[in-house]
């Protein structure tokens, strides 16, 4: 008795999910939103990582670290919306256990890291408005390296964290996953074992990848507003605040949703109000990001209009 129900615990071999609709007459409508959604993400994102190779000018930090999120942007998309478009059109919705988990750590390495460049963004504003004189002493290559690669470094542990904890839990049935790609909090809703200590995990790395730059970021933010408003010139404040604030919106938009999300565990109607925040965080965030950092920067305009005509802006 014992050994089968052993037996039982172990046998979830795969996962079944859901997607965002059963619908049979939407998924063809779902599948040319979402196809043209990832090919724009895809062209926007490597527009702004070629406007910042071939422009001299955008060869600063903040770009540097643009370009390091346009290329997050494009892995976390690539992540999930690929695998959903393939099952519209198959109408296979079974994902082995082994898939589902590498397709989950690799969404939290990349979105961790997103929460660590966004940080480094800040900072990065920070010294430039309210340091301008040891600035490029503060913001050497070195830095923007160390920033970046202790952003891969701590995002790895984060998200083989998460994985381990995941793969102890037991999985005996039901095996239906209602999301449209693999994450933490409908996966805890299926399994058979206690998930109280990966929720505590959840909330404590939580306070590590999202709380700590959030009061870093706000601490920043607080700071430059301040060294703003005392800029004499209306046209200087005017052109701080819209670079700041154009990283403010991505920053409003990625942590809102990552907040919705994590810290509604348990229920179903968490579990369906989650599709949509996962589209914003896998999909609308990574499209947005490029219109929002190039619409109004004259200077990634005229670096895109030199990509796509040849034309160089006039100086």
């Amino acid at each position: 008795m014992d050994l089968q129900a052993s037996y039982n615990v172990t046998s979830v071999t795969e996962f079944i999910l859901l997607g965002l609709t059963e619908r049979r007459e939407l998924q063809p409508v779902l599948f040319a939103i979402f196809l043209l959604a990832y090919v724009a993400t895809v062209g926007g994102n490597l527009g702004i990582l070629a406007a910042i190779l071939v422009e001299p000018k955008l060869h600063t930090p903040m770009y540097f670290f643009l370009g390091n999120l346009s290329v997050l942007d494009i892995g976390c998309i690539s992540v999930t919306v690929p695998p959903m478009l393939v099952r519209l059109l198959s109408q296979e919705r079974a994902v082995p256990f082994a898939a589902c988990l590498i397709q989950l750590f690799f969404f939290h390495l990349l979105a961790g890291v997103d929460c660590f460049l966004l940080t480094a963004m800040a900072y990065d504003r920070f010294l430039a408005i309210c340091h301008p004189l040891t600035y490029t002493v503060r913001m050497s290559r070195g830095v923007q390296g160390v920033l970046v690669a202790t952003s891969w470094a701590c995002s790895f542990g984060n998200a083989l964290t998460h994985t381990v904890a995941l793969s102890t839990l037991d999985f005996c049935g039901p095996n239906v996953v209602n999301h449209f790609y693999c994450d933490l909090p409908p996966l805890f809703y299926l399994a058979c074992s206690s998930t109280h200590l990966n929720e505590l995990l959840l909330f404590a790395v939580s306070v590590i990848m999202a709380g700590i730059p959030i009061v870093l970021i706000i601490t920043s933010y607080l700071q430059v507003a301040a060294a703003v408003l005392r800029i004499r010139s209306a046209e200087g404040r005017r052109k701080a605040f819209s670079t700041c604030s154009s990283h403010l919106a991505v920053v409003g938009m990625f942590y809102g949703a990552g907040i919705f999300n994590y810290t509604r565990l348990g229920s179903v109607e968490a579990s369906d109000q989650s599709k949509g925040v996962g589209i914003l965080n896998t999909v609308l965030s990574p499209l947005l990001n490029p219109l929002i950092y190039s619409l109004r920067n004259p200077d990634v305009q005229g670096a895109l209009r030199h990509v796509f005509t040849g034309q160089r802006a006039s100086v």
